[in-house]
């Protein structure tokens, strides 16, 4: 009997494997910059660790390229975009934003964990277009990113089919002025459920996006702060969460500010010492330019 083909996974457009590659990627980058290593160096041996039957050598060899000429590679990414999604590429151009206060490694990790849920390596829940979309509205609410643009690009993302870029696109034009947990329950079929027992039910119309789950957990989260819905949909349907900043320790930075002082503090000892012995010896601060030497 011949075997059906496999249909691909609509949430992994390019397959598990460039996904976890890209994961490997995203997250060594933001480990390695982290560590002061220089951004160029980092990629170059990350390429060589690449899993070489995937796309992904290929792609960092033109970010490569694109560092040397332009010192940035969202550029890069924009221009890869049947490699890169348009919201790969819009989280890594408002960290390297000079006026931005979006943080690059957290970007990073940011992309590593959406790479590792559309390849399926969550083991509380399946990869969805709800969790997909869930996922990367929380980004934007989390981090304070621009709706507009952010939602923009979202919809260019091709795991979506046309009903969701269509709803996408809506939506952008509705947040700030509707409860983000009324966006979601509208679109659920919870909602659809009571209409239909109520008799509120229109027939003909489109397929919820969301399930039961989602509209009951939305419903329960009105008029609410958004992350509240969020951490509820981590709790009871296994979403994945969104990285968040690293908030150092202020005892890390003790010990080097007490060593500055301490230093400034023995200039200063010194210089009292030698005005009490007859005067400072300003030579010893002083340089002659060369035309005088």
């Amino acid at each position: 009997m011949t075997q059906m083909p496999e249909m691909p996974n609509p949430i992994a457009p390019l397959g598990p494997e460039e996904y976890i590659e890209q994961a490997h990627f995203f997250r060594a980058l933001g480990e390695r910059i982290a560590a002061n290593v220089p951004t160029q160096d980092v990629l170059a041996a990350v390429r060589e660790e690449t899993l070489a039957t995937t796309k992904l050598p290929m792609a960092i060899d033109f970010m490569l390229s694109e560092l040397r000429h332009l010192g940035a590679f969202c550029t890069a990414m924009q221009k890869l975009q049947h490699y890169f999604t348009p919201f790969q590429s819009f989280i890594i151009g408002e960290a390297e934003k000079e006026r931005g206060n979006f943080d690059l490694r957290v970007g990073l990790a940011i992309l590593a964990q959406e790479a590792l849920y559309r390849a399926g390596r969550f083991e509380a829940a399946e990869p969805t277009r709800q969790g997909l979309f869930l996922y990367q509205f929380e980004v934007l609410c989390r981090n304070r990113l621009g709706y507009d643009a952010g939602l923009a690009a979202i919809a260019g993302d091709p795991s979506y089919d046309q009903p969701w870029r269509d709803w996408i696109l809506t939506i952008r034009r509705q947040v700030g002025m509707v409860d983000i947990a009324d966006l979601l329950y509208v679109q659920s079929a919870h909602a659809a459920e009571r209409a239909k027992r109520s008799g509120r039910a229109v027939g003909g119309g489109p397929e919820p996006l969301f399930g039961d789950r989602e509209g009951r957990i939305a419903l329960a989260n009105r008029r609410k702060d958004p992350l509240y819905l969020f951490a509820s949909l981590h709790r009871q349907l296994g979403y994945p969460e969104v990285p968040r900043p690293v908030v150092r320790d202020p005892k890390e930075d003790l010990l080097p500010q007490m060593a500055r002082r301490l230093e400034q503090l023995e200039k200063r000892m010194s210089l009292m010492e030698e005005e009490q012995r007859g005067g400072i010896d300003l030579a010893k601060l002083y340089e002659p330019p060369p035309e005088l030497r």
